[in-house]
């Protein structure tokens, strides 16, 4: 049995040792056999709009340059000069042809091509100049980028199992593609980053932590029946991925609600996508979804807009935080407007949801100060059911089993769980060809 999860299937229960939350050698293991061995997401190709674009990013500890050359290609470079390892883009974001160090003046390409280097004769001709590096392995799935610095990982699509069909009911609520929109939310929390992680797919707080959020909801939208909440399920997606994913019903639980003009738009461009995908698809698209794709890519889908939220741990006990929106292109300004203000008011750094969580989170960092008094956190909520609900757990479990083989070599097995209804099974019809989504 591991030393830091126990997963007990007689009594049913599920615990996880504080002690991952706090102890520097299991974050340096973590850096190891976790970060430098997973796909990681950089960024969203929409991000890249014109040629030689480019974004600086952090993953895994490495500085990148992710950045769209002058052909029109996806680019990613370690952002260092082979020269003496001066970063060369010291700028958050950017448009340039060339990238050019300015300790020594070295210059290259956004393909990575060295361009020129001064004082060249005092090289000889043999001298081998040097092009950019590159992580070992990049790859898209819908436009989202990864990155692996294992060269011998699976392939993207194989590694993201079953979370793939969940961004394709992300990805598919555009006719032209969706698009990350301008501005980023970057914040930090001084927590352990695997408190994060499961924050972002715990229906169980909503509530008690979102109080405000929800009187305010309930004050738009009047008095909720409780009974009209509709379908919600956590699903183990294979790899350590999982989420929990509602039907159409829950969302009326998030955002105020929309103009005439908001709601027309939004019901002709998900009537027009009925026609490509069919009816159960898209029922399933008008429902909600938290996901996680292991090890630190959250996606959540609510009505007031699709998050892309980017957790990087830099210390045990510290994390820092990049979000983005995502939404399609083609909606009108009245709808964007609405989403935005949506958006803002729950997820937005002086919000009604992302404050409070940080401050939950901080507050259980604190509390792991007295773990030799009390060792374990909980996370057996739905072990005794076989058709775990968004408020129980499961989704938790399922990334927790995939860390845990990692850190320890354990593998334990699934929790076997009754098949889904209806809603939130149902396939995607094949497009017709003329209709093809990006």
């Amino acid at each position: 049995m591991s030393e830091y999860v126990i997963d007990d299937r007689d009594m049913p229960r599920f615990k996880v040792n504080r002690q991952v939350m706090t102890d520097p050698e299991v974050f340096a293991r973590e850096r190891d056999r976790i970060f430098e061995h997973s796909w990681l997401y950089l960024g969203h190709e929409t991000e890249l709009r014109k040629k030689n674009d480019f974004k600086t990013r952090t993953v895994a500890g490495r500085p990148l340059i992710f950045a769209r050359d002058n052909t029109g290609e996806i680019r990613v470079w370690i952002n260092s000069c082979p020269h003496r390892g001066a970063m060369l883009c010291r700028e958050p974001r950017g448009n340039a042809r060339f990238l050019t160090c300015f300790y020594h003046g070295w210059s290259f390409s956004t393909a990575g091509d060295m361009v020129s280097m001064p004082g060249d004769d005092s090289y000889s001709e043999d001298f081998a100049r040097p092009d950019l590096a590159a992580p070992p392995r990049v790859d898209s799935y819908r436009g989202f980028v990864f990155v692996s610095f294992d060269p011998a990982i699976v392939d993207l699509e194989t590694y993201l199992a079953g979370a793939t069909e969940y961004l394709d009911l992300v990805c598919d609520q555009s006719e032209s593609g969706m698009e990350v929109l301008d501005g980023t939310h970057e914040y930090s929390v001084k927590a352990n980053w695997k408190l994060l992680v499961e924050n972002s797919v715990d229906g169980y707080h909503a509530v008690s932590t979102h109080q405000r959020y929800f009187e305010m909801v309930l004050a738009a939208r009047g008095k909720l029946d409780p009974n009209a909440l509709g379908e919600s399920r956590g699903i183990d997606l294979g790899n350590g991925h999982a989420v929990m994913a509602g039907s159409p019903t829950t969302e009326g639980l998030f955002g105020r609600p929309l103009s005439e003009a908001g709601t027309a738009d939004r019901a002709a461009r998900f009537d027009r996508l009925r026609e490509r995908y069919g009816d159960g698809w898209v029922d399933r698209m008008q429902g909600n979804r938290n996901m996680i794709i292991f090890p630190n890519l959250v996606i959540i889908d609510l009505v007031m807009g699709v998050l892309i939220r980017k957790i990087d741990p830099i210390s045990p006990d510290y994390m820092e935080v990049t979000a983005w929106e995502l939404a399609p292109p083609e909606e009108g300004g009245e709808l964007r407007k609405q989403r935005l203000d949506n958006f803002l008011t729950f997820w937005g750094p002086g919000g009604l949801a992302s404050p409070d969580d940080v401050e939950a989170l901080e507050t259980c960092q604190v509390g792991y100060g007295g773990r030799k008094e009390l060792g374990w956190s909980d996370i057996s909520r739905g072990m005794n059911k076989t058709a775990n609900s968004g408020t129980d757990e499961l989704q938790m479990r399922a990334w927790w089993r995939r860390w845990n083989e990692l850190i320890t070599g354990e593998q334990l097995p699934p929790e076997q769980q009754d098949e889904l209804a209806d809603v939130l099974k149902a396939p995607r019809q094949s497009p017709n060809p003329a209709q093809a989504t990006v």
